[in-house]
């Protein structure tokens, strides 16, 4: 499920398109402002050790 079905329309039904997209619009303007950062676990150097597989080497 995705976070505008929950976090805006879960249990809801809405039958018209312009209160739709207003309940929309409210709900990307509070996420957005909100500006939550990324929390990145591990720099590029260790992704390239931990998931070798997914990070081809590249011969030239």
């Amino acid at each position: 499920m995705s976070c505008l079905t929950s976090q805006c329309l879960s249990g809801r039904r809405i039958g018209e398109r312009l209160e739709l997209q207003a309940e929309i619009a409210a709900w990307a303007d509070k996420t957005n402002a909100k500006q939550r950062g990324v929390d990145w676990q591990f720099r590029i150097e260790n992704a390239r050790v931990k998931l070798k597989r997914l990070y081809p080497k590249i011969k030239t």
